[in-house]
């Protein structure tokens, strides 16, 4: 990418992110992004066609500077905690809890909500289908993972709504429990010579 398009786009991102955390998406509006970006309104039109869009990818240019890039799921292996992307993606919720709020809950962005979804449908999907003695794949492979990705952004919604909130520990594991159903009979029967359960690991440690 052209180093100006991408500082131009990082401006408006740090700017929409801002402003979130100040007030909800509904009451910002596109000039309200190019004044804090420093930017014309034309010039944020030329990157993004709406301020849904720019907080999505915001959302996500965050996720992976907190190396908790769901889209890098690596291999799918069967472990009795949660695996380390899926508590390092917690704690990239607990620590912008405010602006997740904002994003996720009413009034929220559907765009940046619907992004996280297809992005956790995806690691079910691929999860699921590679265990096909896995107990919930007597369903059709696009209702079990439609269900346990709801699961898991609701629990994740709730979490982030609640006062005082629990510890990104006690999330990552009912996270856990949502996005792989039925985890501690599958872990028990792996441990005597069953099948294995899937789960998400992240990439390799650099």
């Amino acid at each position: 990418m052209d180093p100006r398009i991408a500082r131009t786009r990082a401006l408006l991102q740090d700017a929409l992110l801002s402003l979130a955390r100040e007030r909800d998406l509904d009451e910002i509006a596109v000039a309200d992004i190019a004044d804090r970006a420093t930017i014309n309104r034309s010039t944020f039109y030329q990157h993004y066609a709406d301020k849904e869009t720019l907080l999505a990818d915001a959302l996500d240019t965050r996720a992976r500077q907190a190396g908790a890039d769901l889209s890098e799921a690596g291999t799918l292996e069967l472990t009795d905690a949660p695996p380390l992307l899926l508590t390092r993606y917690v704690e990239h919720l607990d620590e912008n809890a405010a602006l997740y709020r904002r994003a996720l809950g009413e009034g929220g962005s559907s765009i940046a909500a619907a992004r996280l979804r297809a992005r956790i449908n995806t690691v079910v999907i691929q999860g699921v289908s590679e265990h096909s003695d896995h107990p919930e794949t007597e369903m059709p492979l696009e209702i079990v993972a439609a269900g346990i990705t709801g699961s898991l952004v609701g629990v994740l919604t709730a979490w982030l709504e609640m006062e005082p909130r629990p510890s990104v520990a006690e999330a990552s594991g009912w996270a856990w429990r949502m996005l792989v159903p039925a985890v501690a009979k599958e872990i028990a029967q792996g441990a005597a010579g069953g099948a294995p359960v899937c789960t998400v690991t992240g990439p390799p440690e650099a």
